[in-house]
């Protein structure tokens, strides 16, 4: 209960604005917050879930690696960064499919210290193709 309630304190942007809120956070910074040892904050973690109003989760996916930010401000969590490259490529328009670089330039835009070869990663985890074969993909659906 008390490591639930912690991450529910942690991540309180996510639960009330969706995934885009997801902050970083690790096993220490749980385990020092609620003063536990951090093996003791895993194990509670381990197949464990969490109902809520924003579906059924596994604890351990609140637990989420940093991504550092342009200018020193605050980092962001690498699924946070993973919904908007998502959000970017569903919305791209037919004549414009966003390439890698171009997700950076635009992740960069907003913040985001993120490389080329990140994104690509990123892309290719979520099975998302690259924009060579999404723009190949919209030609031959458009036909």
């Amino acid at each position: 209960l008390r490591v639930s309630s912690e991450i529910v304190r942690q991540q309180d942007g996510f639960f009330e604005y969706g995934i885009e809120e997801l902050k970083p956070l690790n096993l220490k910074t749980v385990a020092e917050a609620i003063d536990m040892h951090e093996s003791t904050v895993s194990r509670v973690t381990s197949n464990k879930y969490i109902s809520t109003t924003r579906g059924v989760f596994e604890l351990k996916f609140f637990f989420t690696a940093s991504i550092g930010s342009i200018g020193g401000g605050d980092a962001y969590s690498a699924e946070s960064v993973r919904f908007k490259i998502r959000k970017m490529i569903e919305d791209e328009a037919l004549d414009a499919v966003l390439s890698d670089d171009r997700i950076v330039k635009i992740l960069r835009d907003d913040g985001v210290d993120i490389a080329r070869r990140t994104v690509a990663k990123y892309r290719e985890s979520m099975d998302i193709p690259s924009s060579v074969q999404r723009r190949r993909r919209k030609a031959e659906a458009s036909l």
